[in-house]
Formats: C-alpha cells, sequence, structure tokens
C-alpha cells in the first residue's frame, strides 16, 4: 500500500548511511543502466552529494547524459527485502562546492581527503525529481522533488558557525560530522549516530541552542 513519505522519514536513512548504488547511462552500450558503489554526502537540502573522478566510467556516463539514480539502503538492516530503503531518480550534475560544502564533505568521508589532492576528483549532486522510499511491506510511497525544496534548511554558513563553536566542548570519543534543523550526526566509536530532533527546528539560533544541550547529555 503507498503511503505519504514525508522528507523528515527519510532524512535519519540518508545520514546514517555512507554509501550507496549509482545507476548512469552507459556510453559504452546506449540504453544500458550502469551502476557503481559510490560514497556520498547529504548536503543542507539533504540532497546526495559525490566527489567522483574524471576517469570514472559512470563520470563519462554524466557528462553524456545526467539522468541517473540512486539507490541507499539501511545500514542496520539484516535482511535487504525487510530494511528500509531510498531511489532517487534525478539528474547529477557538477557542482561548484564552495567552502563550507567540501568542508561538510570531509568531515563525513574524511578519507576523500587525499582523492581531492589528486586534483582530477570534482563534485557531482543529486537533484531529485522522484524517490521512492519503502520501509517494509505496506510502507511504501512516492516522494517529489519539491518535498526536498520546501524543506527547513540551515544554511552551510551557519553550520559552519556552530561546528566551530561546539568542537572543542565535544565529549571524549565524540566527533561532530553535521548538524541541520532536524537533527545531528555524531561518529562514537567509529559508527556513524544520526539523533533527530523531535520537531523540525526552524531557526538557526534554536538549533544552536538545542544541539548545545543535546551535547552535553550525551
Amino acid at each position: 500500500m503507498s503511503v505519504k513519505i514525508y522528507l523528515d522519514t527519510v532524512i535519519p536513512l540518508l545520514h546514517k548511511t555512507t554509501f550507496g548504488v549509482l545507476a548512469t547511462q552507459s556510453t559504452q552500450l546506449a540504453g544500458y543502466p550502469f551502476a557503481s558503489i559510490l560514497p556520498f554526502v547529504p548536503d543542507e537540502r539533504h540532497r546526495p552529494v559525490f566527489l567522483i573522478s574524471a576517469l570514472g566510467e559512470h563520470t563519462k556516463n554524466l557528462l553524456a547524459d545526467h539522468r541517473a539514480s540512486f539507490l541507499v539502503s539501511s545500514p542496520d538492516g539484516k535482511n535487504a527485502l525487510t530494511g528500509s530503503r531510498l531511489t532517487f531518480v534525478g539528474d547529477v550534475t557538477p557542482v561548484d562546492a564552495s567552502p563550507n560544502l567540501v568542508a561538510r564533505y570531509l568531515r563525513y568521508q574524511p578519507d576523500a581527503k587525499q582523492y581531492l589532492e589528486l586534483g582530477d576528483f570534482a563534485f557531482f549532486r543529486l537533484t531529485p525529481r522522484r524517490a521512492r522510499y519503502v520501509a517494509g511491506f505496506g510502507e511504501m510511497g512516492w516522494m517529489e522533488e519539491r518535498d526536498w525544496e520546501n524543506g527547513v534548511v540551515l544554511p552551510l554558513a551557519d553550520e559552519a558557525k556552530f561546528y566551530r563553536e561546539l568542537v572543542d566542548v565535544l565529549p571524549m570519543g565524540i566527533r561532530l560530522l553535521g548538524l541541520d534543523c532536524y537533527g545531528v550526526d555524531i561518529e562514537r566509536q567509529g559508527k556513524r549516530e544520526r539523533q533527530q530532533f523531535p520537531n523540525v527546528l526552524v531557526t538557526a539560533e534554536n538549533v544552536g541552542e538545542v544541539i548545545k544541550r543535546f551535547l552535553v547529555a550525551l
């Protein structure tokens, strides 16, 4: 049965997952999809951002045809058919990443620093046209582009400001990855965790206050 899916329902999955499968339009065999496993980081609007090499087959495909699909699935699920998963259908295009976006990406994917230093890697972003979310039998539905466009956004500049204020007061063993109006991402003992707020915070000031209280309680 198809039900209405809201952005705050899928955000925890996007923020707990470190990689997914990107299917591009093959230039080598026209009309056939080409699938690649890629790490990603959600941006301030929770859209997947990739750092990919100019030599990658998927990169060549995207430069020829930006239409693609991207699948992420729950890292906690033992059964692929019962765990939650999200399939994007949209456009993957190059993005001129700001310093704040680059910094955010490297907090989530620190190994990417070595790839940036090689010089032939570039950032791409997936802009969703539609997305299909499945949480289990009878729990599935479609999302539209406007669901991402209408989400509450914490600007990257505000996130960077809060990060600088909070990074020195983190409890031992906790690494702050990112924060937004829906929750906060941390790494504890090498494992990524998503802490979702009970309610969406609509102002940057509210985010700062809630995050400080949250970190003290960890």
